[in-house]
This record gives C-alpha cells, structure tokens and sequence, in this order.
C-alpha cells in the first residue's frame, strides 16, 4: 500500500477576474519509507503542492491519498484528524510555540494525541538532537540551526508515517545545514518515515531517492538523472 498517492492534482483560483492555475494535473506515488524532494523555483507551485499533499489545502481537481485515506472530501476537523495520526512538519521558519519552552514545544503533537509519555518521550527526542540541556530555553533563546533542531524533534515526535518539510535548512548556514540534513535522514531511516522535501538546494535534493521538477505547476521532470546532469 503507497503512503501518499496524487493523482492528477490541480489547483486554481480566481484573480481580477481570470484564472489563475498554480498547479496542473500533478500524479505521483511514494512507498512507505520513500525519500522524494520537489524542487522548482520560486512561484512553481512547490509548497502549494506540499500544502496539499498534507491536506493542509483543498485541490480544485484531483485527489489526494494519504495512508490509503482519501483527503478530498474530508472536512477540516477531519483532515487535522489525520495530520494529527500521520503526518510530520518541518517549516522553514520553524513555527515554534514562543511562549513555550523547547521541551514543552516537543510535547505539543503528543499531548494532543493524549500521549502519557509525552514529557519522556520529548526529552530523549531532545537529546537526540543534541539539545538535551537545553529543553527548558525558550525559542528566542536559541539558535536558528537550535530552532530548527527543535522543530526536527518534534515532527518525529508523534512517529509520523510521512514528514513533509518546506526548505527545512532555507534559514540555516552551511555548517549547521549539514547538521540538520544527516539528523533528518538518520531519523528517516530509523523510523521508516516516508520524507518530502521542498527545497532549492539541488545539493540536499540530490540525497532523495527521487526528485520532480516543477516549473509553471507543471511537472517537467521526474527523476534524480533528468535534473542533475
């Protein structure tokens, strides 16, 4: 059974009058434990897609299965349902809880999944990362790259079938980009989590197992040959 399949993924919408078609006709599927990366430049329609992807967004046409879990018709509460069971988040500007310490952060997706655990669990993802001493530090106390660690653990913290990550190191310096990268696919393999990345580092995209190249809203290419040489 696939973890994500896409089918013929459109979305529109209404400007001055006109339409204006940011994706058109999108198919692909992944496999549980897949690694896939969109690249495209800006305007393409990359996190538009990953937006819908993670039902995040309502397509114009097209469907979306997630987990064998068709998404089209679901209501709101019913696909933050299934986000909530499944699916795993990295943003590029980490969308941390400020008021929230590092720890607490971590907790968020269990807790709201009752998880009695949750505390335990958090500090261990922490150390995992490397920032077990610094749970109790509140976001604008850290670090970009410790942000961003930060927002890592916690998208592993629910043990997500599929993680979708939107230029996770976009924000990060090189050495710490590195850092950030080799956690995110040591994680993967650990946990067989399906990973989807939108990125414009051909260099990270290049570790995927897969990549689509999206120009226009349209898929133009569909493997890592095609696009790297």
């Amino acid at each position: 059974m696939s973890i994500l399949r896409v089918q013929d993924l459109t979305k529109s919408y209404q400007s001055g009058g006109r339409t204006l078609t940011v994706l058109e006709a999108v198919s692909f599927e992944l496999q549980p434990g897949d690694t896939f990366s969109i690249v495209g430049p800006s305007g393409s329609g990359k996190t538009t897609l990953l937006g819908l992807c993670a039902g995040l967004d309502r397509a114009s046409s097209g469907s979306v299965y997630l987990n064998d879990i068709c998404l089209d018709n679901l209501t709101e509460d019913q696909r933050a349902a299934v986000r909530n069971e499944h699916v795993g988040f990295i943003f590029q500007n980490f969308q941390l809880l400020p008021t929230l310490t590092a720890l607490e952060n971590v907790m968020v997706p269990m807790e709201l999944r009752g998880a009695k655990n949750a505390r335990a669990y958090a500090q261990e993802l922490l150390e995992r990362v490397g920032l077990g001493q610094r749970g109790h530090h509140y976001p604008t106390q850290l670090s970009g790259g410790e942000q961003q660690r930060v927002s890592l653990a916690r998208a592993f913290s629910n043990r997500p079938k599929i993680l979708f990550a939107d230029e996770p190191t976009g924000n990060l310096d090189d050495e710490t980009s590195i850092k950030v990268e080799n956690l995110l696919f040591e994680l993967n393999r650990e946990n067989g989590t399906t990973l989807v990345l939108v990125t414009h580092d051909l260099e990270l995209a290049a570790k995927t197992q897969r990549i689509i190249l999206i120009k226009g809203g349209k898929v133009i290419a569909d493997s890592i040959s095609a696009i790297i040489s």
